[in-house]
Order: structure tokens, then sequence, then C-alpha cells
């Protein structure tokens, strides 16, 4: 009797000198909730202004924001087109460069039939270095507003523009057996950042698209294209409308989910993950 006596005794001097650890315990359990609801909260209304209230609210005028014409590089791939006959929607006349003109010649005739605007197509490969650029030069009207180089000193000097280059959802991580895909991802967002930083006060909006996958153009994976994989003319429609609001953004508010939930993974898991599916293909 005496044992069970003693023992409660112990007990009850145990948990009155744990007692100030355990609500110490308790506060800091409560903070960590609170302050991880909070960033919840702030991501589903960055998620609804961003992704959601631009597209059923606000009606811009691109041409008045940034100019009468946008100048699109690589316009051989899926986005690019696509982001171009959104753009000419919107009334914006395109340029478009390409390395394959063939590729691309369909596209500028589509783009001018439907919406009337003018289309320029140039052929450049950026490959042969500064050579390139003198087609573009002779090419490039006063108007031109949108991404290379050649035509920001314009910007600077009518003071409005945007730059939108187009990275990897990916970017910020490293992927096994695409090495130079990875770091030129990453180049390329840094870079847009970068460039948001130094000419931003100047009227000059700089975006950096970080996409997952994307539909291509091919019958067989135009035929997957899903809500998570959605198709060109869908991304390319969804990213639009987030230009002007956001410096960095998947541009399509499911792969900014994906970008959330790849964001919380540890490296480690990821590395994995990579090795599994290139192993895989």
């Amino acid at each position: 009797m005496a044992a069970v006596d003693s023992f409660q005794l112990l007990y009850r001097e145990i948990a009155r000198s744990c007692n100030c650890y355990v609500e110490t315990l308790a506060l800091v359990g409560a903070c960590y909730t609170a302050s991880r609801a909070v960033i919840f909260m702030r991501d589903c209304c960055s998620l609804i202004r961003l992704h959601f209230i631009p597209r059923l609210v606000y009606r811009r005028d691109l041409r008045q924001r940034y100019g009468e014409w946008a100048v699109i590089c690589g316009a051989s791939g899926a986005i690019a087109k696509a982001y171009a006959a959104e753009l000419a929607r919107h009334g914006v006349c395109v340029i478009l460069i390409s390395s394959d003109v063939n590729n691309v010649a369909d596209t500028v005739r589509s783009i001018t039939d439907t919406y009337g605007v003018e289309t320029i197509l140039i052929e450049a490969d950026f490959c042969q270095g500064p050579s390139a650029c003198k087609a573009l030069k002779d090419a490039m009207l006063v108007g031109a507003t949108l991404v290379t180089r050649l035509v920001l000193p314009t910007m600077v000097e009518r003071g409005k523009g945007a730059v939108v280059n187009i990275s990897n959802g990916r970017c910020f991580r490293p992927a096994i057996g695409r090495v130079a895909l990875s770091a030129s991802t990453a180049f390329l967002n840094n870079f847009s950042r970068a460039l948001h930083y130094e000419y931003g006060h100047r009227g000059i909006f700089v975006q950096s698209l970080l996409p997952f996958r994307v539909a291509s153009q091919a019958p067989e994976d135009y035929a997957t294209a899903g809500w998570f994989v959605p198709s060109p003319q869908v991304y390319a429609s969804h990213a639009l409308s987030t230009l002007g609001i956001s410096h960095r953004t998947t541009g399509y508010w499911p792969h900014t989910i994906q970008f959330r939930l790849v964001q919380c993974l540890p490296e480690w898991v990821w590395m994995l993950g990579t090795r599994v599916l290139t192993r895989a293909t």
C-alpha cells in the first residue's frame, strides 16, 4: 500500500513539474498551427485573386496598356502558338520568330484569317549568334513591345511594355537526365526576375511563366488533355489573364496547386522520384 501511495505521490510531483513544459509546447503547437492556417488562407486568396478574378471581372485593353505589337520568340512551340493566337484575339498584332517557318506558316494564316490582325513571320536561328538579329532589326516596327531585348530600348522610351518568358514549373529543382534543360529554365526564371527589378520602375512589366505539363498539338497527346494537363489554347488563355498581375506564376491554377505541392517535397524525395521516372522511360 505504501508503494502505491509513493507512486501516486511521485506521479503528482512529476506532473506538477512538467505542467509548465506541456503548456509551453501546447502554445508553440497552437502558434505553428495558426501560422500554417494563415499561410494556407493567404495562398487561397492569392489563387483566387490571380487566376479567377481577372477572368471573371477584368476586361483589359492590352493594346493600350502594352502596345500594338507582340514579338513571339520560339514560335514553333505549342504554347507559343497558342499564346500568339490569344494575343491576336485581344487585337494585338504579332511577329512570330522561328527557325522552322514551315512549322509556323499554318499558325500565321490561321491568326490572320480568324482575328484579322497583322502577322509577320521571321525565320531566325539564334544558334547563329549576332548574325540572326539582322532580319529582326529590319522587320521590327516602332510599336513592338514584347519579349526580345531588341525592342527593350523602345519600351523604355515609351514607358510601357511587357516581357513574358516561359520557363518551367520544375526550374527550382534539379532534374536527373535533363541537366541542361533544368539549368536553362532556372536561368530563364532568374533572368526574368532580375529584369523585372531592373526595368519594372520604367513601366515595363516582366513576367516569368512556370507551367507544368501542357498537351502538345500532336493528336495522340492532345487527346490526353485534361484538368492538370491543359491544351495549349486553354493554358494560353489562363496565362494571358495573369499578365500585369503577377511577375512570377504558373499561369494556370491547377499548375499552381502542383507547384505548391512540389515545393513541400524534400529534395531527396524529389530526386528519388526523378530517378524512378528516368528509369521507367
